[in-house]
């Protein structure tokens, strides 16, 4: 099954409204086997693209998750990457800033965690909270003593900063897929109460989770300007519906194959001279 995934991807330019955009979809599968049986058909193709991915060591990919709280990134990391060799893939979770990170611009800790030619790397979580948390609580911004924090350009300004970044990283090999899960408000306070109500997922609420929910319009706000501040044609944003988590998964996998064999990765051929050398060697070691 092919899914389209054009109908969830941001233009570039495009003003986004996030009230227009669904966060549960029509199932794309009719039942669990038949989602369970997708999803190890893309995990096996991402496995073997990854592979030549690794080896043709000219491209890096860079996939990065942002949400709100329960919206499931971390199931989608873990199901979605589970048959990717560790070894060509990083997974970073950028949490508060330390004091080194503070002293340095609000890219410079992404910067360090880029994916290596021939690498993924996932962000959960980004650069971005710069322009959604810190836009949200704005007195996060006095720790950061930036020199425009009082402008009323600052947002402008960083968004300008992300969109050159990317820029500069598309134009040296490496390709950013953006997903935005998308979930209602409703469906988080659902999936806070099981992982109040479950105590092997006590851990994963925090009462912070809850005071959070109180700035719910205003991280719409802010994700709406980011959305349609930052999504381009080479580096695009894809709002996930994510109140399905099955949905989202399969999505998720569909945009990342797509774009992996979009790059049409190869291993690297073998001279004559060097096929030559392989055989006598080989000969070699029969005889061994």
């Amino acid at each position: 099954m092919k899914i389209k995934t054009n109908r969830f991807c941001v233009a570039e330019s495009c003003k986004v409204k996030l009230d227009d955009w669904p966060t549960r979809i029509k199932p794309l599968c009719a039942t669990k086997e038949r989602y369970q049986q997708i999803l190890r058909e893309h995990i096996e193709r991402l496995t073997k693209l990854q592979r030549a991915f690794y080896a043709d060591n000219r491209f890096s990919l860079l996939v990065i998750f942002q949400a709100m709280d329960a919206a499931g990134k971390d199931g989608a990391i873990q199901h979605v990457m589970s048959g990717v060799n560790p070894q060509g893939c990083q997974v970073f979770s950028f949490k508060h800033p330390s004091a080194v990170e503070l002293a340095h611009d609000f890219l410079w800790r992404s910067a360090r965690a880029l994916p290596e030619r021939g690498h993924i790397g996932i962000f959960n979580r980004s650069y971005y909270e710069e322009v959604l948390i810190v836009r949200v609580h704005k007195n996060i911004l006095q720790g950061e003593n930036v020199p425009d924090a009082k402008s009323d350009k600052l947002w402008k300004h960083r968004y300008q900063s992300i969109c050159n970044f990317e820029r500069h990283l598309h134009r040296n090999g490496t390709h950013i897929i953006k997903f935005f899960l998308h979930i209602s408000k409703e469906e988080q306070r659902e999936r806070f109460l099981k992982r109040i109500d479950n105590p092997e997922k006590n851990w994963k609420f925090s009462p912070d989770d809850l005071k959070e929910r109180a700035y719910w319009k205003d991280y719409m706000g802010a994700y709406q300007e980011c959305l349609s501040a930052t999504s381009s044609d080479d580096c695009p944003w894809y709002i996930v519906p994510a109140d399905d988590k099955p949905d989202a998964r399969l999505i998720i996998s569909q945009v990342i194959l797509d774009t992996m064999e979009s790059l049409k990765p190869q291993y690297p051929t073998v001279s004559a001279a060097r096929r030559k050398e392989l055989l006598t060697i080989r000969k070699e070691l029969e005889k061994r």
